[in-house]
């Protein structure tokens, strides 16, 4: 009995083992408190996209402005974001993780109080070795998650050349974006393309909506070719919404009123669904945002900017009762969480929603999406129009026999205002 009770825990924690390897590692919305978390390079917002020997660094500001300690992890994973479990951490770091964050800075001249954390790689403790699909985990005391981000590291082995078209089906021609590109170089010759090369393709850095799983159309010498008429499409979108309140006390750029209480709140002017309407260009910056304050006397914007209400209210009564909306950016990282999900006020026939956020310029979108996250992007609120201008991403995996881990060798870029027939 006693063997073959031991027998049934060794297969069990083998079983659990090789179930938590085999874990698609999402990422972890940050609590309440923990906002304005990005990737940034020289202070400007960027997507989580780095070459390899280049510096990665994570913010975040924690609103309990208690100087909380915080740790890191990193793991790599493979091309479907389960963890490389022929990988140990020393085979992808130099040095060690689980390490506190060491750099903070506290507001000051704000009515919001936080703390502002820097993590920065590589640092004295941690460097990264290898290319690939990474999951940054950072950790409180108890060494519990408190929120994750996906992070690419590539290579510059292969060129990427994109260009983006029209749709060339007739019921999409009008609303989505078709993706063109080929892998070329003459630095070595792949080894059984078809199933060692992969690709992954994204749209203005979002996760939610990247396309996976495109085998190469066909091949060219050592060129591997993608010109699919529906494999590599994106739903266009429209441009995104903003907002600016760099200055919290005045009413300016689709700011209807300010109100003070313990912090201020900024309140937005209706958004009316786009969908039906005809496209109009203004430029954004596809998501992404920019903390600032005016203010004469403010030295540092990411110390000094403030914390504000943001009430958000949308027009969309044909929605009503039908599929989740979300206010999503690069803000919150597109999140599906309650806390950026809209509530319909049937007093009033609108989605509203309130969100705490760091003053400066917001470009933000309203995402329909089901009771699991997954977007619907052919019924967005604000339409599908073929001439919206969006930046894309396309990421070369490559494994060749017998190695251990998927590589990424190459980036692609393109933007949609280049778009051709």
């Amino acid at each position: 009995m006693t063997n073959a009770l031991t027998r049934l825990f060794t297969a069990t924690v083998a079983l659990l083992s090789f179930t938590a390897f085999g874990q698609v590692q999402q990422e972890v919305a940050p609590p309440y408190n923990i906002k304005t978390v990005s990737f940034t390079e020289n202070t400007q917002n960027v997507y989580p996209y780095f070459r390899l020997g280049e510096s990665i660094q994570l913010v975040f500001d924690d609103l309990f402005g208690n100087e909380a300690n915080y740790y890191y992890s990193i793991q790599h994973c493979n091309y479907d974001w389960t963890p490389s479990s022929q990988l140990t951490v020393n085979d992808y770091l130099n040095g060690f993780d689980s390490q506190r964050i060491q750099t903070y800075e506290n507001s000051f001249n704000t009515l919001q109080i936080y703390s502002r954390y820097t993590l920065t790689f590589p640092n004295k403790f941690t460097s990264i070795k290898l290319s690939g699909n990474y999951i940054i985990k950072i950790l409180n005391e108890d060494r519990d998650v408190v929120f994750s981000r996906r992070v690419i590291v590539y290579e510059d082995r292969v060129s990427v050349p994109v260009q983006v078209k029209r749709a060339r089906g007739m019921a999409e021609r009008d609303g989505k974006q078709n993706l063109d590109f080929a892998i070329k170089t003459d630095a070595f010759v792949f080894q059984s393309p078809l199933q060692n090369v992969k690709v992954a393709l994204f749209q203005n850095g979002r996760f939610d909506n990247a396309i996976y799983n495109v085998k190469p159309q066909y091949t060219i010498g050592n060129d591997l070719i993608y010109k699919y008429d529906r494999e590599t499409q994106f739903w266009a979108g429209n441009e995104y919404l903003y907002f600016e309140n760099k200055d919290i006390r005045n009413a300016v750029n689709n700011v209807l009123r300010i109100s003070a209480g313990e912090v201020y709140n900024t309140i937005l002017y209706v958004s009316n669904a786009r969908a039906s309407k005809p496209y109009t260009y203004f430029p954004d910056v596809n998501g992404n945002f920019v903390t600032k304050n005016i203010n004469l006397s403010a030295t540092n914007p990411f110390l000094e900017s403030d914390y504000t209400w943001v009430f958000f209210s949308l027009s969309a009564p044909e929605f009503f009762e039908k599929k989740d909306i979300y206010v999503n950016g690069m803000f919150n990282n597109y999140a599906k969480t309650d806390e950026y999900k809209m509530e319909y006020n049937e007093k009033t026939s609108l989605y509203e929603k309130a969100i705490m956020m760091k003053q400066g310029f917001n470009n933000f979108m309203y995402v329909v999406a089901d009771k699991n996250g997954k977007v619907d992007g052919e019924n967005a609120i604000d339409g599908n129009f073929y001439q919206t201008e969006n930046d894309y991403n396309i990421f070369v995996y490559y494994r060749q026999n017998n190695e251990r881990y998927d590589r990424v060798i190459g980036r692609g870029t393109a933007n949609s205002s280049d778009i051709i027939n």
